[in-house]
């Protein structure tokens, strides 16, 4: 398969040589490396520093800005992969663009629990953000076209968007990415007591994509208290396994205020957390998988443009449901999935309360203009 081109290259390339610190997220194997070694291929006198390696580690910790600087030399640009492994990175960065503005700096961690924790105070005002997800159907079409997407989307709902796995779709790779997703990242927190209890907690959470999930029923399922389960999965979203939906509520005194959903970045993590890769004609999840699906490459279509867009879902305590909202500067536009029934009734209640709001029902039909809406039809 031939290089697949990453949406935010562009955008960070936009924000080079100008005196902040480029600051790039992603879970382990999304493909940070390689997009910090394309960007680096484009400039000259670039120092590539990777801090898996000990004496790099060193020679990055606990430095003056002049022992920084005979270490970097004439190097324009620096870039920093897994920048977390240095306890004092936020320091060594800050010293960094504040005595060498003219070097570009560009760090990467795969988590941004750990990683931001460490810069957010020293870095204040002196950096960008960027965050790298596993592939879209998007990025997919620098090497596959729209018809060759449809007949592999199946394969991509089962298996997951991670490139090594868009390539082979081999299932012991997954479960060692899965693998190195649970145990070299979460797992290597301090206060995370039980391997066996957050594993349970993934897989509570993989069984209920597309429910309201109850933090005390997953306390219970899991057999460790409420708040660490509120704490396990703060980690799990910093760490690019999960992402959350608020309930939307404007109007209503029916609408539901204090619950969540949570769905995975990635379906082939969460398939391998529970070991079911049969097709969907022989799943009884294939709407959530479907529901899904949608709502983590729109995420990743929103993010990858950096579309400020607030996410949610709308339910009411008489069970009336719309799976998606997004509301961006008040406009309201609200989906339904259906991954076989075209037909879907938006409830009364919501239609009344917000009459301007745009509804839209996305099924297979018709799935680009949700998927793709910036490409042709």
């Amino acid at each position: 398969m031939n290089l697949v081109e990453r949406e935010i290259q562009k955008e960070i390339e936009k924000n080079l040589f100008k005196g902040k610190a480029i600051v790039l997220y992603g879970a382990r194997r999304v493909g940070k490396t390689t997009l910090l070694k394309m960007i680096a291929k484009k400039h000259k006198d670039v120092l590539f520093l990777n801090c898996d390696e000990p004496d790099i580690r060193l020679s990055l910790s606990n430095k003056t800005s002049t022992q920084l600087k005979a270490y970097i030399g004439n190097h324009k640009m620096v870039i920093i992969d897994e920048a977390q492994r240095i306890t004092d990175i936020g320091i060594t960065i800050k010293l960094l663009v504040d005595n060498f503005p003219q070097i570009q700096i560009i760090a990467s961690g795969s988590s941004s629990f750990d990683l931001s924790g460490r810069i957010k105070e020293p870095l204040t005002g002196r950096k960008i953000e960027f965050f790298l997800y596993p592939f879209s159907l998007k990025e997919l079409l620098s090497v596959y076209s729209q018809l060759e997407i449809k007949r592999i989307l199946e394969y991509r709902i089962l298996y997951g968007m991670y490139p090594e796995i868009i390539k082979s779709n081999d299932l012991r790779l997954l479960k060692q990415i899965s693998s190195d997703y649970l145990y070299k990242d979460i797992l290597s927190y301090s206060h995370i007591r039980s391997h066996e209890a957050i594993v349970k907690l993934l897989q509570a959470l993989a069984l209920q994509i597309g429910q309201q999930v109850s933090f005390t029923e997953l306390a219970s399922l899991t057999g460790i208290d409420k708040k660490t389960v509120e704490s396990y999965v703060e980690i799990l979203e910093k760490s690019f396994v999960i992402f959350r939906l608020m309930p939307f509520s404007r109007n209503l005194r029916n609408e539901l205020k204090k619950t969540r959903k949570i769905y995975f970045y990635d379906l082939g993590i969460r398939n391998a957390l529970i070991n079911n890769f049969n097709p969907l004609d022989l799943r009884q999840d294939k709407g959530q998988l479907w529901e899904n699906f949608l709502i983590s490459e729109r995420v990743k279509y929103n993010k990858n443009r950096g579309r400020g867009v607030n996410i949610y879902f709308w339910r009411t305590h008489q069970g009336e449901e719309i799976d998606y909202l997004e509301d961006s500067a008040g406009e309201i536009i609200a989906f339904e999935f259906k991954v076989n029934k075209p037909y879907f009734k938006f409830p009364k209640r919501f239609l009344t309360a917000y009459p301007r709001a745009q509804t839209n029902i996305i099924n297979k039909e018709n799935l680009w203009s949700f998927l793709l809406p910036a490409a042709k039809q």
